[in-house]
């Protein structure tokens, strides 16, 4: 096996044997680049230049059941970040809207906490009609719905349901003992069946192997998911892993190259913790190496509890590769989209 042998066998549409994979994971570092350039091709291929840009909210902050060992935001945490409970929905429009104007497309309104009251349900699909109203494709991420929800929120105008895995299921009891791994699969299924732009991955860096990372992406395959979000630990004061540190840049685009292989026709998007891995110095993010990579989106602006990075650098570098930004929902237009209003 070589590393041209499977970028042609995955561009031909053809699955990747266990002996192919294995090849890739096991891929010494230095001929990371030669996988990226592949990697970058199967993008080119199958996305065009398009890059899907996304922005959000943290619409409810803090105080979540759960006991992730990642999150800032779980109750059994001590670091310090925003608590408040659901945004007014004009608030959350008007986030909405200056993440219109940085560039995106799309915009997701994330809230803590596994399940969702009656009065924050009718708050999101307040919100999302709102986000809709101004051509950003509205994304949601509740904790975990109900197909019947997912159906009214859809009436609403919501085209997106974003449920992160986290993990592989082998993996998952050491991040979460709170809930059940088969809870979250099972979200992800509801919002497939419902039809909606379903955005589920992971986090790296959490201690997880090469193995799990692949049994991972292997699933997220297996269910169909649309779009796979990237993030990168940022060990955070409070949680159980602050003392963490963070991947090193070539392995962080290792990860991207080798999901680029094993999800050749989903949206591999980068989010959090980008900073953290690839620094704050001249070229920021890393956005430039991430999408040379075979990632074809990036969240830009803040993200839940910890700064993001500047949206015109981003932009830049989208420029720099010969790439362009996905257009708004409203009238298509280009980026950055500022309406007259």
């Amino acid at each position: 096996m070589s590393l041209n042998a499977a970028y042609r066998k995955v561009l031909d549409g053809k699955s990747l044997a266990d002996a192919d994979i294995r090849f890739l994971v096991d891929l010494p570092l230095d001929r990371v680049p030669e996988l990226a350039r592949l990697a970058h091709a199967l993008r080119l291929a199958r996305f065009g230049d398009q890059v899907g840009l996304c922005a959000i909210v943290n619409a409810k902050s803090g105080g979540c059941s759960e006991d992730c060992a990642f999150c800032a935001q779980s109750s059994r945490s001590t670091a310090d970040g925003p608590r408040h409970p659901l945004l007014p929905a004009r608030d959350i429009a008007a986030a909405g809207e200056a993440a219109r104007a940085r560039g995106a497309s799309r915009f997701g309104v994330v809230a803590s906490g596994k399940t969702v009251t009656a009065r924050d349900f009718e708050g999101f699909v307040e919100a999302v009609g709102l986000v809709a109203g101004l051509g950003l494709a509205p994304d949601l991420s509740p904790g975990i719905l109900d197909r019947a929800q997912l159906q009214a929120l859809q009436r609403a105008g919501l085209q997106g349901y974003h449920h992160n895995l986290e993990t592989s299921a082998s993996f998952f009891p050491s991040i979460c003992t709170s809930h059940a791994y088969d809870e979250d699969v099972r979200a992800v299924r509801a919002g497939i069946q419902a039809g909606l732009h379903v955005c589920s991955g992971g986090i790296f860096g959490l201690g997880e192997s090469w193995d799990d990372r692949v049994e991972l992406a292997l699933l997220l395959a297996s269910l169909g998911v649309d779009s796979v979000p990237i993030n990168f630990l940022q060990p955070i004061p409070g949680t159980p892993l602050a003392g963490r540190e963070v991947l090193a840049p070539l392995e962080a685009l290792k990860i991207v190259g080798v999901y680029r292989f094993l999800l050749p026709d989903a949206a591999i998007r980068i989010c959090g913790g980008r900073l953290p891995v690839f620094g704050a110095g001249d070229g920021a993010g890393g956005g430039r190496e991430l999408l040379a990579s075979g990632a074809s989106g990036l969240m830009i602006g803040d993200y839940l509890t910890v700064r993001g990075g500047d949206a015109d650098r981003d932009l830049a570098d989208i420029r720099a590769l010969g790439l362009r930004p996905e257009p708004c929902a409203m009238g298509h237009m280009p980026h950055p989209c500022i309406m007259d209003n």
